[in-house]
């Protein structure tokens, strides 16, 4: 008797995965889903020569997995690679369209399979709107070995999987693609015959192309989609920016992320924000977002402008930049936009000092002109008898011994004694540290 045929992809008559007639009208997107990690563009960190998710491919060894990133970055294309490069029935899943009883349908199958000792890869998209008791029916299932899971989330797993599925998951957090890469994916596009626009004898400009990789905010199946719409409503066979323009409903702004005019704008902002106008730090913080300014890019200039134009007129600026920074990371666009504005307008409305920012760049011109200066006896260090022989920490005066916690020693090397770095201006919170300098130099002791 001819042995049993273990079941392959290929063998699989219901695989969503397997090679199906494209729809003549399916959107281009779809058309151009790469087929193989070959063809697939980005997520180098996992699919680079000797990466991990390339390695599992090619030696066919999948662990169950959970694919986390935006959308359009490539979760639910690397699901049908890892389909036409495994030999594994595959399963696709969606947690939108099905629910318990497709569930239970697809363990009865799976168990069919791998009783045949073939394995079964489930790809579950959109993991995280499943919930806690439709997850715990996975576990058994991932115990036992009758499945391996790949679950695509958007959302962050920690929260939205369960621990106990988590654990049993190796999580790859895939990144959001950038403009390079999405221009790459429109250029293989233009010029795919079989599959893409190659065949209409289209060009492209470079700007329009660059304009539309950065309006996409890093989803390359909105891209290309907005890429068929331009390419439907040209008349000369001649995509320009003005044809992306009008696909995407949506104009382009004068600002080269590379070049002179961001250079201007961030420019702009930073000197609205000095100059304690909240009206223009707005407009010129919207005119970057608005042309596809990395929003981190703004919010680290902020920080660093809290330091150097606030510093302590207004000690709780640099807690608001950075709180900003970490509530955009936590929701980010486009709602971070309203984190971006409040921050913005406190920042351009709070009194202003550089002292800090002088203080320190006094001290470092100090360091780099005399060099390193020996500490003073009285305030090293003296772990060991011999230390204390040589005359370390003699001298010291403990400061929380004296009338309100000040002893009135000199802290800086000998060359140096009496020399003020730091020069607050007396704005805002600075008078009380001005006042508060002022009542410590005068006790201080003479050197």
């Amino acid at each position: 008797m001819e042995p049993m045929k273990t079941p392959t992809l290929w063998d699989t008559p219901n695989d969503t995965a397997k090679d199906q007639p494209m729809p003549a009208n399916a959107p281009l997107a779809e058309r151009m889903r790469p087929r193989s990690v070959a063809e697939f563009t980005g997520q180098e960190h996992l699919l680079g020569d000797g990466r991990i998710l390339r390695r599992m491919i090619e030696t066919d060894n999948l662990s169950s997995l959970i694919f986390w990133g935006p959308p359009g970055c490539g979760k639910t294309t690397l699901a049908h690679v890892i389909a036409k490069e495994t030999k594994s029935h595959f399963i696709f899943f969606s947690a939108i369209l099905s629910g318990v009883k497709e569930i239970r349908e697809i363990f009865r199958e799976a168990e069919g399979y791998a009783a045949r000792g073939a394995r079964t890869i489930l790809f579950v998209d959109e993991i995280h709107r499943f919930n806690k008791s439709q997850q715990d029916a996975f576990l058994p299932y991932v115990e036992k070995g009758v499945v391996t899971i790949i679950g695509a989330t958007t959302e962050n797993p920690s929260f939205e999987v369960i621990a106990p599925l988590l654990s049993r998951c190796r999580v790859l957090t895939l990144n959001q693609l950038d403009a390079a890469t999405v221009g790459t994916i429109l250029r293989q596009a233009l010029n795919d015959g079989e599959r893409g626009l190659g065949n209409l004898g289209l060009t492209a400009d470079d700007d329009a192309l660059v304009f539309l990789a950065d309006q996409c905010g890093g989803d390359a199946r909105i891209a290309l989609n907005t890429l068929e719409v331009a390419a439907g409503i040209t008349t000369d066979g001649v995509i320009t920016i003005e044809t992306v323009q009008e696909a995407l409903q949506k104009k382009a702004l004068l600002y080269d992320k590379g070049g002179e005019e961001h250079y201007n704008v961030i420019s702009a902002f930073i000197k609205s924000l000095r100059g304690s106008d909240p009206d223009a730090a707005l407009y010129w913080m919207a005119r970057m977002l608005e042309a596809g300014e990395d929003p981190l890019f703004i919010l680290r200039r902020m920080i660093i402008m809290a330091s150097e134009d606030i510093g302590n007129a207004d000690p709780r600026a640099l807690q608001v930049a950075v709180s900003a920074l970490q509530a955009f990371q936590f929701v980010g666009m486009p709602e971070g936009r309203i984190t971006l504005g409040q921050a913005v307008v406190y920042l351009a409305t709070a009194p202003k000092s550089n002292a800090s920012y002088a203080g320190i760049n006094a001290a470092l011109s100090e360091v780099r002109k005399s060099g390193a200066l020996p500490v003073p006896l009285h305030i090293r260090n003296a772990p060991t008898k011999l230390m204390k022989e040589l005359g370390y920490h003699k001298g010291y005066q403990y400061d929380h011994d004296y009338e309100e916690g000040y002893a009135g020693q000199e802290c800086l090397p000998e060359k140096l004694a009496g020399r003020k770095f730091y020069e607050p201006k007396g704005h805002g919170y600075e008078k009380n540290i001005l006042e508060r300098m002022e009542w410590l130099r005068a006790r201080k002791k003479k050197p």
